[in-house]
């Protein structure tokens, strides 16, 4: 026989005792009422309902929280953790020379409206004997406040530049990041503006190494990351604590290593910035800082010697005339310039035939023997691993990708100016990192420092191979050097929340190849649909003939990104993209002297001479 199954029992609904409740008291009144409408009750033919209980006092409004003021108090008053003390509390009046000690001068910057500085001290840092460049007290930040009637309700975070390791701890000095003028002129605008040394004090790379040569692992971590989220919070909750409200918007503004820093926010603290401008970044840190020791390496292993700065420049214009730009006095777009000196005879010393011909002997400081000149074609192609470069007529490494397992990094452009890696002394930061990399402090310069041993120039008896190691001795350590590379591709976090990135970089950047920015862009359209669908969030300019420092290449000095009115026209076009939605377009920029201007594109677009009207006026080009 079929099994008669019972039928479950109904579950009581979550309300009911509350029901059940409520159901006996309206029939209780019910039952009153139909008692005194029949008259019953005590003879009255009137049964009266007790009175309604009086209605609860307010509560008492909460006290006001007291506002932090401008004065030693805040040293007690801020405490957003056990982490974190403040060091310094400075009020400055409008016009008064910021300094903290010492004697003003014509060149020190003003404050150009009431502000209060501020320095914290975030912990734990890293113990270790005194004076060891490793021994740290933790994270300096540095925080300039607006007064309550004048704060726009806007954060503005400034980046650094190379090792970082400013004085944002020091009571004595304050700290400029890149520039205290350009802090001052926004603190004036109404931000609340931050900065921060990045997790240790002093401009070079020795902080990185334990007094053992080891790795300092808690250090690399502090100065690649963990300095930029804390500076995020700690800005946020001194904003909250001065003004008694949350910011409207938090913007990042960084240019170089703070390029990078803006890069590792995006990627790893999404949510600690709503706009973020990245200027020149010094992204995939261990491949180019490396390739920066190459042109040094080439000339050692090829040359025996140091080229002459008059025989690079001469080279350099040579390719600048060559490529459209003896107008301009830089190449337009470098990355379509295939010049090779090897085939010019304006160059090429008497008795060079060209490529293939006899090396010149002329001492003439004016032309280059076929060494030289290939030199120099090896140094445009950037770092390969057995130091050979290809014909530049079939691969002037424009990018976007590296061509080959042979070519480890891109080069500089040509027309760039290529003193600050090919001088008496290479860039410092090349060897202090070649140094971390092969975890041996000899390697560096003498600045280096540390109790295993000092910086003892080794780097001078590094081969091709030997070099190449290096390099990869930096890609295996990135863990250990907490991800300085930067290069993560996968930006999906940063644009879920609506978050925005300006990207710019020179096209004659002398430090930082643009390559590296354009490889960059590339790899997150590729990993997110497209250039097209990234362009929703992140948008790129490549500015020609800018240089590291915001200068033009033998020219006039574009107002960019080194000054405060240059840095401004990249960052009001992403803070009007923010706030108003207003989509950054091409953007047209007039050098210092008014001699020159030019008109950037969006990537991929690029500036293209209409062939009429004046090469050095942005009107005479169009986006293409």
């Amino acid at each position: 026989m079929p099994t008669l199954e019972r039928a479950p029992k109904p579950t009581p609904h979550k309300d009911a005792p509350m029901r059940r409740s409520l159901s006996l008291t309206l029939g209780a009144v019910g039952a009153a009422a139909l008692i005194a409408g029949c008259g019953g009750g005590g003879g009255g033919g009137y049964f009266p309902l007790p009175a309604p209980a009086p209605a609860p006092a307010p509560a008492p409004a909460p006290a006001p929280v007291a506002l932090l003021k401008c004065d030693d108090s805040l040293k007690t008053g801020f405490k957003p953790d056990a982490n974190t003390s403040v060091l310094l509390v400075q009020a400055f009046k409008a016009n008064e020379s910021l300094l903290l000690s010492g004697t003003a001068t014509a060149n020190t910057p003003k404050a150009p409206a009431d502000l209060c500085l501020v320095k914290l001290l975030v912990g734990p840092g890293n113990p270790g004997p005194a004076g060891a460049p490793s021994t740290s007290a933790g994270i300096g930040i540095q925080i300039l406040l607006p007064t309550t009637a004048n704060w726009n309700e806007r954060i503005r975070s400034f980046g650094n530049g190379g090792w970082s390791g400013s004085a944002e701890t020091s009571l004595t000095s304050i700290a400029t990041g890149d520039g205290l003028n350009i802090l001052a002129a926004a603190v004036g605008k109404g931000f609340a503006v931050s900065t921060s040394d990045n997790g240790h004090v002093g401009g070079n790379g020795s902080f990185a190494m334990n007094p053992d040569g080891s790795i300092n692992t808690v250090l690399w971590r502090d100065f690649a990351e963990r300095s930029l989220h804390e500076t995020a919070e700690k800005t946020k909750a001194l904003v909250q604590a001065y003004y008694g409200k949350t910011q409207r918007y938090a913007y990042w503004d960084g240019y170089s290593t703070g390029g990078r820093q803006g890069l590792k926010l995006a990627q790893v603290f999404p949510n600690d910035y709503d706009g973020i401008t990245v200027g020149a970044p010094a992204i995939n840190w261990n491949k180019f800082i490396t390739s920066e020791l190459y042109p040094q390496i080439v000339m050692k292993q090829d040359l025996g010697a140091t080229m002459s700065s008059a025989k690079i420049n001469a080279i350099s214009t040579a390719a600048v005339n060559a490529c459209g730009g003896a107008t301009l006095g830089y190449v337009l777009d470098p990355l379509s310039c295939r010049y090779d000196p090897t085939k010019d005879a304006a160059v090429l010393c008497s008795g060079v035939a060209g490529n293939g011909g006899v090396v010149g002997t002329s001492t003439d400081t004016s032309c280059a023997n076929l060494a030289e000149a290939t030199a120099l074609n090896k140094m445009w192609y950037g770092q390969t691993a057995d130091g050979t470069a290809p014909d530049p007529a079939l691969d002037n490494a424009a990018g976007p990708y590296l061509t080959g397992s042979n070519q480890l990094w891109f080069g500089l452009t040509r027309g760039s100016s290529l003193a600050a890696l090919v001088g008496a002394n290479p860039f410092p930061i090349a060897t202090d990192l070649t140094a971390l990399e092969l975890q041996d402090p000899t390697y560096a310069q003498a600045n280096f420092l540390n109790a295993s041993g000092n910086g003892a120039n080794k780097w001078t008896t590094l081969t091709y191979a030997a070099l190449t190691n290096a390099a990869f001795q930096g890609v295996l350590l990135q863990p250990s050097f907490s991800n300085i590379n930067t290069d993560s591709a996968d930006l999906s976090a940063f644009n879920a929340r609506k978050g925005k990135i300006l990207l710019y970089h020179g096209l004659a950047d002398n430090l930082i190849a643009p390559q590296g920015s354009i490889n960059y862009y590339n790899r997150v359209a590729a990993g997110m649909g497209g250039i097209p669908a990234i362009q929703s969030f992140f948008r790129f300019y490549l500015v020609p003939g800018m240089q590291h420092n915001g200068s033009l290449v033998g020219g006039p000095t574009i107002p960019m990104p080194q000054s405060a009115i240059g840095r401004d026209e990249m960052f009001t076009t992403l803070q009007a993209w923010v706030e108003s939605a207003t989509v950054p377009g091409r953007v047209d920029v007039t050098s210092s002297n008014g001699n020159v201007s030019q008109a950037l594109c969006i990537y991929p677009l690029k500036a293209v001479y209409d062939g009429a009207g004046a090469q050095t006026a942005a009107a005479s080009y169009t986006c293409k």
